[in-house]
Formats: C-alpha cells, sequence, structure tokens
C-alpha cells in the first residue's frame, strides 16, 4: 500500500492534473505506479518536492546510499524525449540518467545538492547568474547529435507554433497588433532554417531548472529536449532570471543582455532577439487561447520590446 504522506493535497501535481480529463486518469493510477517502481528499483522515498505540475517528484535513496531523485511524468509530448536528451549529454551539462521505465514515463535521476535554483541565487547578481547559464547551456550543446535521436526537431514544432498562431489569431482576434503577430508567425517558420549549427536543445531553460550541484557546478533539470538551432534555448534565461521588462530602461536592459548572452555563447545578438520575440509571440497567442488575455496583451508589449531589438 501507498504511503499517504507521499501524497499531501496540496501538492501541485495532484492539483494541476484534476483539470483534465487524461490528468485525472493518471493521478488515480499513480499512487500504485510509484509503489510498484519503488520496489522495483528498491527504493526509500523522502518528502515529494512541492514544485511541477506535471510530475510527480522526490528524493530517492539506493540500495547502496546512492542519493537520487525519482520523477514520473504525466505522459505528454514535451516530455518524451528527456531520458534520450540526457542519455546524449551524459552528464555535459545536465543530471546523469540513473535508470528510466519508458513504459511509465519515469526517471531515476542524479541528485543535485546543494540544489539551488539559478533564478533564486539573487547574491550572485544577474549578470553573474547570466554567465553562469550561459556556462550551462555551452556545455549542453558541445555533445555530439546522433545520427537518429528521435527527438522532435526545433523546425517541426515552431512550423507548428506559427500554424497555430495564425489560427489562434483568426480565430480568437484578441486585439494584438497583426503586423507583429504576422512577422512572430513568419520568425516561427524561417529561423530555424537559417541556423549555422545543430545541437541538443534543452528545450525549457529557465532558471528554475538550472540548479546547484556538486559535480556541476551548475547543472540542467527538466529538459524538454529537441534537435536544432541553439538561438531557440536562450529566451527564458535572458527574462526569468530577473524582469527586464520592468527596469527603468528595458529596451537597453534586453539590448544588453542579449549582447551578454551573444558574446558568451558564440551566437548572433539580433538572431536571439528575433527567437526571443518570435517565442513572445507564440506565448501570447497560448495566453488569449487559454482565456488570459489581459496576460498576453503584456506579453505582447514584452514581443514589441524584442522585436526592436532584433531590427524587426
Amino acid at each position: 500500500m501507498s504511503d499517504p504522506a507521499l501524497f499531501p493535497p496540496g501538492l501541485p501535481v495532484l492539483t494541476e492534473m484534476r483539470l483534465h480529463t487524461s490528468g485525472r486518469a493518471w493521478l488515480a493510477e499513480l499512487p500504485a505506479l510509484v509503489e510498484k517502481l519503488r520496489t522495483r528499483w528498491s527504493l526509500h522515498f523522502g518528502a515529494p518536492y512541492m514544485g511541477g505540475s506535471c510530475s510527480w517528484v522526490a528524493p530517492a535513496r539506493l540500495p547502496d546510499g546512492t542519493r537520487a531523485v525519482f520523477k514520473v511524468t504525466w505522459p505528454h509530448r514535451e516530455a518524451a524525449g528527456e531520458a534520450e536528451g540526457l542519455r546524449i549529454w551524459d552528464g555535459r551539462g545536465a543530471v546523469r540518467l540513473l535508470d528510466h521505465a519508458p513504459e511509465h514515463q519515469a526517471l531515476l535521476l542524479e541528485r543535485c545538492e546543494p540544489g539551488t535554483e539559478l533564478g533564486a541565487a539573487d547574491g550572485l547578481g544577474t549578470e553573474r547568474r547570466l554567465r553562469l547559464g550561459a556556462g550551462v547551456l555551452r556545455d549542453l550543446w558541445s555533445a555530439p547529435v546522433p545520427a537518429d535521436t528521435g527527438l522532435e526537431r526545433v523546425a517541426d514544432v515552431c512550423a507548428e507554433w506559427a500554424d497555430l498562431v495564425e489560427e489562434r489569431m483568426a480565430r480568437l482576434r484578441p486585439g494584438y497588433d497583426p503586423g507583429l503577430v504576422a512577422h512572430g508567425a513568419r520568425l516561427l517558420r524561417e529561423l530555424p532554417g537559417t541556423a549555422a549549427r545543430e545541437v541538443v536543445v534543452h528545450g525549457d531553460f529557465n532558471p528554475g531548472n538550472v540548479l546547484a550541484a556538486a559535480r556541476g557546478p551548475w547543472l540542467a533539470i527538466d529538459a524538454k529536449p529537441m534537435t536544432g538551432d541553439p538561438g531557440y534555448d536562450p529566451f527564458p534565461l535572458l527574462e526569468q532570471i530577473d524582469d527586464p521588462f520592468a527596469t527603468a530602461d528595458p529596451h537597453r536592459t534586453v539590448a544588453d543582455r542579449l549582447a551578454l548572452l551573444a558574446d558568451e555563447l558564440g551566437e548572433d545578438a539580433d538572431r536571439l532577439a528575433a527567437w526571443a520575440a518570435a517565442r513572445r509571440v507564440e506565448a501570447a497567442l497560448w495566453s488569449a487561447e487559454h482565456g488570459r488575455a489581459d496576460d498576453g496583451a503584456g506579453v505582447m508589449a514584452e514581443a514589441r520590446i524584442l522585436a526592436d531589438a532584433a531590427g524587426g
């Protein structure tokens, strides 16, 4: 029988997954699944982590005393490639994959300790954290890309997003700048084909997914990997290390950060800005689709700043 303490009522994954039918079905099986995998791998669990909205994640200890992290995820498209990405990186800039139960979308992972999020390391300062994050990206991108990874391609995913942007704009008519929306959709289609190189991108490189680790000193977690243009990756780091749009001169702040990241990563600042603008437009139309048009209006204002930085 599963331990009820492992599924406290306030756990975010329990709240979020109850909002849709497939999530509720997955939750109904979750305690038995966790127990099954605990038995398979002879694990001892600590209290689950409180972050995350579609995964149950807890510290674990293996029979030999190894300190690990156990993660089981609601099956969905973005999570499908995480294990393969971790295998390709093999510890370069990311946690190591210790074991995998693909039939259950479950991972046994290296534990990051102390585990401080890069976004919460305020004492390091914004510039230092941007440089540290860029260093992790360099490590991730340094892994050779196998001939057949089975991972999705940035170009294919972004082409689908471009179609969704246009369809949502036409159907929802949220009042956003039509020229900027069209520009964002065009960038989503065109940018992947202009890349100078192909890497395995992290796919969700926000500073909450970069943790302090003894081996690291910073390692990435919670990847949604794809293959393609490295310029796709840096935007969440740029905008979430703190809020550049809330500064006295957001245009200057954004330009400075883009220049810093471009220099650290060996990428073109205008392309990084274009990717950021494209992803911001996509986020605005997602907000409109999900009944968050007010949030989307603010996101569109940010997209304009990013497009200006790219000269668009």
